[in-house]
């Protein structure tokens, strides 16, 4: 179990750092709002993470695969609200006294992960390489796998948030701070126009 869970860091290690939609959202929250703003997001996503890893652990994945438009109606509805979320980022006002804009939720997070067809994608390619059919201890390796894949998500998501938090010490002014909200408001749209075509 041991010599799985750490091969299983080293496979998820570039998955979990490189940019995707959860690692520029919570940059992005994280330069807007401080990083504290964001523990309520960050824990609804996580337990969304383990509670749909689990799922897929068990079983759920032969329910997508017996109906794929499942798939196909996750895909859409996932670049959607991510293109929404990009929209209020690009357009949240002056990081100091907008009393507006808020950091995103407990439900943001969830939903973030729930709508994000890609996450379903690795969560199966993950368990295809780490689970074995004939192992007895199928139940312990599920809860293991699914444990291990959410912590490194949540740390490689800290880490980002402390990144986004960082760069805004450098945006305090009006005009800047709309300029790095506008570009991670680019960059999280771009994301969701990836995540439509691919």
């Amino acid at each position: 179990m041991t010599q799985m869970a750490i091969t299983l860091i080293l496979f998820l290690f570039p998955l979990a750092y490189s940019p995707g939609p959860g690692n520029i959202f919570f940059a992005a929250n994280g330069a807007r709002f401080g990083f504290r703003a964001t523990i309520p997001a960050n824990t609804g996503y996580h337990i969304a993470t383990w509670v749909v890893t689990a799922a897929i652990g068990f079983g759920f994945i032969t329910a997508l695969e017996r109906f794929p438009q499942a798939f196909a109606v996750l895909k859409i509805a996932g670049s959607l609200y991510v293109l929404w979320l990009a929209w209020k980022l690009f357009r949240s006002g002056v990081m100091d006294g907008d009393e507006t804009a808020k950091p995103a939720t407990f439900l943001d997070g969830g939903l973030l992960l729930v709508l994000n067809p890609k996450a379903y994608v690795i969560i199966a390619l993950m368990f295809t390489q780490f689970l074995q059919p004939s192992d007895e201890g199928r139940v312990a390796a599920v809860v293991l796998i699914t444990t291990v894949f959410t912590f490194n998500n949540l740390l490689a998501f800290c880490v980002w948030t402390l990144i986004g938090d960082r760069i805004a010490g450098c945006f305090r002014t009006a005009e800047s701070a709309d300029r790095l909200n506008m570009a991670f408001g680019a960059l999280l749209a771009c994301v969701a126009v990836w995540m439509l075509l691919s």
